[in-house]
């Protein structure tokens, strides 16, 4: 199940990519263990990495704790699930560059479904991002 997740995943990127979508910038995605986060859209690469550190230091993290995740060009839609171990390990896990958010979102509750992932005790859609990198869901 999960390989097949993963191919309906890569097929809407790869079509999306070939959309010649008018927004070409990408997103990256950071994380500070136990710290915080960044999040940023820019026209390169490294110019998204640095906005999105910046975010992540403005929480208390050195710029060495900001670790480089995630990376889609064009960005398309983007979720960040909550994931928790039943040991008790927790992480986020990003997804980006896909199509809709209507995608997006399905994608979230196929990536928390319990009988693929029997490990977790907790598993939650956290934030979904458009393509401007906005966050979609009020807290």
């Amino acid at each position: 199940m999960a390989w097949r997740i993963h191919e309906a995943v890569m097929a809407g990127a790869i079509l999306f990519a070939g959309a010649g979508s008018v927004h070409a910038e990408g997103i990256a995605f950071v994380q500070a263990p136990e710290q915080g986060s960044g999040v940023a859209v820019g026209e390169t690469m490294e110019a998204a990495f640095a906005a999105a550190v910046a975010q992540c230091m403005e929480s208390g993290a050195y710029e060495e704790d900001c670790i480089r995740t995630n990376w889609c060009e064009p960005a398309g839609f983007s979720i960040d699930i909550f994931v928790q171990h039943q040991e008790g390990l927790h992480w986020h896990e990003v997804v980006c560059g896909l199509p809709t958010e209507t995608i997006a979102r399905a994608t979230a509750v196929h990536m928390c479904d319990r009988t693929e992932r029997d490990y977790l005790i907790e598993c939650s859609l956290a934030q979904v991002y458009d393509q401007a990198g906005t966050a979609l869901m009020e807290w």
